[in-house]
Formats: C-alpha cells, structure tokens, sequence
C-alpha cells in the first residue's frame, strides 16, 4: 500500500466529511494498492474492474448502534463487464470477493487515517453470502469497518444493485497487523 499523495487528484466529486488529503488517498484504489506502471497503464491482479471503480463517498460517522464510537465508511461505484462475469453472465463470485477484500480495505485505511495510525495489513480471513445474481449493472459497494483493534481489523462490504436495488453480495474482512519476520 502506498500512503504518498501527488496532490494533483481532484477529490471535488468525493463526498464525506474526511480530509482532501484522506480523500485524495483512498478514492484512487488504483494507485494505493500499486495498480498502475510507471506510464499509468493498469497492471496486477484484479486492475482491469479496479480501474473502473469510481469512489463516491469517504466519511468517519458515529456507529448507529454505539454513536459514542466511529467506523469508516467508503462508498464505490462500479459497472459489470464482461471480465468480471461467469458462464452464467453474473457476476462471479471470486470477483464478488475480490471487491470485499479492495473495497472493505478502503474503509479501513480511511478510519486508521484520521485516528493518525495509518497501518499496512494482511487478510485473515473473507466470509462471503451471495444474495442475488448481477451481471450487466452498475454495482454500489458500500463498506464500513466494524471493529479496528490494535492487532485486528474487521469490516464488512455489501454490495448492491444499483439498477434493480438488490443486494448481490456481502462480506466480512478480517485483518491483521502483521508480525515482523524473525531473521
């Protein structure tokens, strides 16, 4: 993860009530999770429906039910193409994953940000449901984190049908700090 900000990226469009600077970081999933060459072209795993997600919204908001505590919240917008599909033409369910883990990151990152404890985490685990097929759509994945402890991290993503307001998929994403290696 990369936390260095150009301060050319235009956050204008972002809503939510973080900083510019938090907002310039985490609404350009393509370059904080190193996505793009040096000349700017999409490369790894999961960057050809990375480079097509557009970040809507980056908030900090009292929990609803604890509004003495906070979670992070960051809102994506996303359209299923034909890469992202099974053979049924829906969207496949390791891609479904896949926006879990990105998306639910996202939220994490904001959070830790404005705490002034940004943290570099590997996965533990992703538990999936899949409520509903969706192919052909425009997808909202709306990700908030859960807990974020000094050792975990958890959030959870559902995501939604923007066209027949279904939800498609939700997860939960465990994170962890991870341990130094022992030379």
């Amino acid at each position: 993860m990369s936390t260095s900000i150009s301060g050319s990226e235009d956050v204008s469009s972002i809503a939510g009530n973080v900083s510019d600077e938090i907002k310039a970081l985490v609404g350009f999933p393509m370059r904080i999770f190193r996505m793009t060459t040096d000349e700017g072209e999409p490369t790894g795993f999961g960057a050809t429906f990375t480079s097509g997600m557009t970040v809507s919204e980056v908030s900090v908001v009292p929990k609803a039910e604890e509004p003495a505590k906070q979670e992070g919240r960051v809102v994506c917008k996303l359209v299923v193409t034909e890469d992202m599909v099974n053979g049924a033409m829906t969207i496949h369910g390791g891609c479904s994953a896949y926006l879990v883990d990105v998306c639910s990151t996202l939220a994490i990152i904001a959070y830790t940000l404005t705490l002034g404890r940004p943290v570099n985490t590997v996965s533990q685990s992703i538990n999936m449901t899949y409520h509903s097929p969706g192919g052909g759509e425009e997808l909202r994945i709306v990700s908030t984190t859960m807990t974020v402890g000094s050792k975990t991290l958890i959030a959870r993503t559902e995501i939604w049908s923007n066209t027949t307001k279904r939800l498609i998929a939700s997860g939960v994403h465990s994170k962890m700090e991870p341990s130094q290696a022992k030379l």
